[in-house]
């Protein structure tokens, strides 16, 4: 058992608790949380005390690629087409050892940061080898590439073989999803056929969509950077006369399964495209101004009753894993943010009845900061604390 008592502890389903306790009971799950005096306080519970310390539920990344940790500083591309080239060429240098290796460092980096849970997009397999075996939270998607139509059978076959591979690692904390990359990357038919896979084997998708001009281009007017490209490996290029987003409600891709990633150049009809279709969004706000992207509608979307979490991305795009200065980008402060990076990013991810607030009966997944939520402007700080199922992770 665990008792932590911290100077403020914030709930976010109820208003904050000066001089509060949280206890944890055997299962890592939270038996108790109130004023101190009344948590009870077990002979058996090891006992923790932050007078000066905000206790809140752990922070939740809603895009990383972890396995890409070791990448931060070292793609020094300007345009967005060329920079995921650049990208690749990196990848494809990288070790499966080094890929374990930046994959632990970024995990270990979000704990530090207060950060409990991830929603994971990568190729190699060692995000979910690394959460598996530290005993980590989070939703890992594996990606998968192939924008030749005529590959999508042997693209599709690869997956499914990697997805065999990497089921061993998937425990009670830690699930295996499927991601499509994003519409440069993938032809028709393969998303098709990996839509219709995740809806068979009942595995969460995500995908990269309406990220960039280039992509729009791409998916509007068969034309652009991206489309340039494709042409000089002689594959075709189909114009759509639509948006990204409605490319793949098309497609069948979008699901309340489906978390989509980025969502910057998208209007109001996609905005409704996303909430008929039920999916969640995962808004990275520093990546897509680091970019130029530009900036995606995020009071549009929550005005909208849109499931939205922020995400960090990867740290060749922002350099680190502070979901805090996200919040901050977002134009978010105080409990405001803390309910996004809690709550509302566990319900992006569809975990909100085990994860995102303090309740009983919920996953102790939980971070104490050295300063209260409540103060304005909202500080980068490294976690003082952060505890995933009742164990500490990071200390």
């Amino acid at each position: 058992m665990l008792r932590i008592r911290a100077g403020s502890v914030h709930p976010v389903t109820a208003p904050p608790i000066m001089d509060g306790a949280v206890l944890v009971d055997d299962t890592g799950r939270i038996a108790a949380v109130g004023p101190d005096r009344a948590v009870p306080a077990p002979a058996n519970a090891q006992r923790l005390a932050f007078p000066e310390g905000a206790l809140v539920p752990g922070l939740v990344n809603c895009h990383t690629h972890l396995e890409l940790t070791h990448l931060a500083g070292k793609n020094a591309e300007r345009e967005f087409a060329p920079w995921i080239r650049a990208i690749r060429a990196l990848k494809d240098a990288t070790t499966p050892e080094q890929f374990s290796r930046s994959a632990e460092q970024g995990v270990r980096d979000c704990w530090a940061a207060g950060v409990t849970c991830v929603a994971d997009t990568g190729s190699s397999g060692a995000v979910i080898e690394v959460l598996s075996r530290l005993g980590g939270r989070g939703v890992v998607y594996q990606e998968v590439f192939g924008p030749d139509p005529h590959q999508a059978d042997a693209s599709l076959t690869e997956l499914q073989q990697m997805l065999s591979r990497l089921e061993r690692h998937v425990t009670a904390r830690v699930a295996l999803g499927v991601s499509p990359h994003a519409p440069y990357t993938v032809s028709t038919p393969l998303y098709r056929a990996v839509a219709s896979l995740a809806r068979r084997e009942h595995f969460p998708l995500a995908v990269h969509v309406a990220e960039s001009r280039e992509e729009t281009m791409l998916v509007r007017d068969g034309a652009g950077p991206f489309a340039e490209a494709l042409w000089s490996r002689d594959i075709a290029v189909e114009r759509q006369d639509c948006s990204p987003v409605q490319y793949l409600e098309r497609l069948g891709v979008l699901s309340p399964d489906t978390l989509c990633i980025h969502c910057v150049q998208v209007d109001a009809e996609d905005v409704r495209a996303l909430g008929r279709n039920g999916a969640a969004v995962a808004h990275c706000p520093r990546s897509n101004h680091a970019h130029g992207h530009g900036a995606a509608p995020f009071p549009a979307m929550r005005a909208a009753g849109l499931r939205v979490g922020l995400g960090t991305d990867s740290a060749v795009s922002v350099g680190d894993v502070d979901l805090l200065a996200e919040a901050r980008a977002a134009g978010l402060n105080g409990e405001a943010a803390l309910l996004v990076l809690t709550l509302e990013a566990a319900r992006a991810l569809g975990l909100e009845n085990e994860i995102g607030s303090l309740q009983v009966g919920k996953q102790a997944d939980l971070a104490l900061f050295p300063f209260s939520p409540a103060y304005r402007p909202l500080p980068s700080a490294p976690a003082l604390l952060t505890v995933v199922a009742g164990r500490v992770v990071h200390r």
